[in-house]
């Protein structure tokens, strides 16, 4: 059976502690913070051991280490290994409120550094500097108006699937909040019926049954449905021979 391995990276404050543990949940070995000049004799301790998912984080304080990752990576994927990366982020404001309400110091941070939002929005825009390079390279989840177990819902439904086979994830959101950074594809439908303006279902949310049932009686909402299906199945199979492992499509309404 091949060796798959989950790499978690990103941002300080933006989650991967609470990845690595929806990780761990699943069954998979979680390493956290290994220092990327490790990782070729883990992967081989691992064979040795015959153990086959693995999740490892990484971030910023392996810095000097971390332009060789991509590298260290596409020579493990033509060994066969399987791997994906998923990169958390969230924005600048997010993550200074985060460390603000927590009281924790960012990594980059140190003593010459007075401390204070604007030194710690610098060291923010330093980190995503140093990790640009795997951000381009790996599945973007924002995190920033998520709670953590939504993320560890997310994270399950991001895992390796068997060779061959493309995973696609769903999901909605607001307009008024922004477009998912992590979005493949995007569909607007905010033209369809509301079941907001509906005062039996005003309270409700897309996850009771009678919201469900009210969206099922309009012909609209199952004509955009019967279109989105048209569209994916066109062109999953083109990106599915781009090896591509998975897809998230994402549906914005009002909100």
């Amino acid at each position: 059976m091949p060796l798959e391995i989950v790499l978690i990276t990103g941002m300080s404050g933006s989650g991967k502690s609470v990845a690595l543990h929806a990780m761990e949940d699943a069954g998979y070995y979680c390493v956290d913070n290994l220092p990327p000049e490790l990782l070729p004799a883990f992967v081989a301790l691992e064979h040795k051991h015959h153990g086959n998912r693995v999740a490892i984080a990484m971030d910023v304080r392996s810095a000097t280490s971390l332009p060789q990752v991509p590298q260290e990576l596409e020579r493990l994927r033509s060994q066969g290994v399987i791997i994906q990366s998923i990169f958390l982020d969230a924005t600048t404001e997010t993550l200074v409120r985060r460390f603000s309400e927590t009281r924790r110091r960012h990594p980059l941070s140190h003593d010459d550094i007075p401390d204070g939002r604007r030194a710690l929005i610098q060291v923010i825009e330093l980190e995503r500097e140093l990790l640009a390079d795997l951000r381009e390279q790996a599945h973007v989840i924002d995190t920033s108006t998520i709670r953590a177990s939504q993320l560890q819902s997310y994270v399950k439904d991001l895992m390796p699937a068997a060779p061959g086979q493309l995973t696609l994830v769903f999901q909605s959101f607001a307009f008024k909040r922004g477009i998912p950074v992590d979005a493949d594809y995007v569909f607007d439908v905010r033209m369809l019926p509301n079941p907001h303006y509906e005062p039996a279902l005003r309270d409700l949310t897309g996850l009771d049954a009678p919201v469900a049932e009210f969206l099922r009686q309009q012909p609209e909402v199952t004509l955009m449905g019967q279109h989105i299906e048209q569209f994916l199945s066109h062109w999953l199979e083109m990106l599915d021979r781009n090896h591509r492992s998975y897809v998230t499509v994402a549906i914005g309404c009002t909100g």
